[in-house]
């Protein structure tokens, strides 16, 4: 296993600042990762935004290509109805670069669940795997370590099997991305004991317990989150999501609530913000969704991260990073080991993901 040069394929009308941002991060990744990228959109726009940059040559974009796709869905509608009827969407002609062996990878800003649905109806799902899963890595109270939870969108109703694929899947991205040695799974649920929460929880509790693969130390109360007692933690996607958002909302109070009150204390507290404006950048880098770049949908037939939709130039660099790690850690051939090809798979129902 080594570095790859990778080829990615980039949603460029994902998000709120596409196109402008997501090539901006696209070139610096091109620049630093030496990655080769696919710009996917209106190919007028994303001239446009390579023309606007004093630092780029659009004459010799080495390892830059612009794919055209005339189409864009709108964060207002309905995932599949709208992959179905504009069939020259960009996250569909991005999806289909991958499912053609022309990228490896696909990173998007734009509309979570039409990503997923996408991802699930182009590329299809892992041997073995029922449901993918969205993983967002979390901050914890040791600064040298993180958690990944996971399901945290694309699941909002989970059997206990689906649970037990998704702690298979986290395992094995802590371990080869993350660089965790023997990954410690948790369960999300009310109360420690074995015996708490619901039916979901109880029976899924029972099959962590039995995997062999998976090292499952128990239940993770909410509390338990942070902690760094986990590596990973594993839960529906309803519960994931609202974690998700709400962690990201108490990082952005807690950074305002510092700098108000610093500077709410005049000269002084000018001066005590300008003795603690490293820690306060340290402490954004820990909490801040950018510095993470996005979540890794787990489970499908290819590489795929879902990026915030505010995502600016740094965020899309470090999703496209993500995408890097995982390629050069073969996470998908890692999970197709623990799953044979004879295992019989369910129907794709419509996707559920949160958009």
């Amino acid at each position: 296993m080594g570095s790859t040069r990778a080829r990615i394929a980039i949603d460029a009308m994902g998000g709120d600042n596409a196109p402008a941002e997501i090539v901006a991060g696209a070139l610096k990744a091109r620049q630093e990762l030496g990655v080769e990228v696919l710009l996917v959109g209106h190919a007028d726009q994303i001239k446009a935004s390579l023309a606007q940059r004093k630092d780029v040559d659009i004459s010799h974009l080495d390892g830059v290509e612009i794919v055209s796709a005339e189409e864009v869905i709108e964060m207002h509608e309905e995932p599949l109805t709208a992959l179905k009827r504009k069939r020259k969407a960009s996250i569909r002609v991005a999806m289909d670069l991958v499912k053609e062996n022309r990228a490896e990878a696909v990173v998007s800003a734009g509309h979570s669940g039409a990503a997923m649905a996408a991802a699930l109806l182009r590329l299809g799902r892992l041997p073995g795997i029922d449901r993918p899963a969205i993983g967002a890595v979390f901050p914890t109270i040791n600064p040298n370590k993180r958690v990944l939870i996971l399901d945290v969108g694309a699941n909002v109703d989970c059997r206990p099997k689906f649970l037990e694929q998704f702690a298979v899947m986290g395992a094995i991205y802590s371990e080869y991305v993350l660089g965790v040695a023997q990954p410690k799974i948790g369960l999300l649920n009310i109360g420690e004991e074995p015996s708490k929460g619901n039916d979901l929880a109880v029976r899924t509790h029972q099959m962590l317990a039995e995997n062999s693969f998976i090292s499952f130390i128990g239940n993770a109360e909410g509390r338990d989150v942070l902690s760094g007692n986990f590596d990973v933690i594993v839960c529906d996607g309803f519960v994931g999501n609202v974690l998700l958002k709400f962690a990201e909302a108490v990082g952005e109070i807690v950074l305002q609530t510092l700098k108000e009150e610093l500077l709410g204390q005049g000269w002084l507290g000018k001066l005590g913000t300008k003795l603690v404006e490293p820690s306060l950048r340290r402490f954004k880098q820990r909490v801040d969704h950018v510095e993470h770049g996005g979540g890794l949908l787990l489970g499908v037939a290819g590489v795929c991260i879902i990026s915030h939709g505010s995502s600016q130039a740094q965020s899309i660099f470090n999703a496209i990073r993500l995408a890097k790690e995982a390629i050069d850690c073969e996470v998908l051939e890692r999970i197709k080991s623990q799953y044979p090809e004879s295992t019989q798979q369910s129907p794709v129902s419509q996707p559920s993901a949160e958009s």
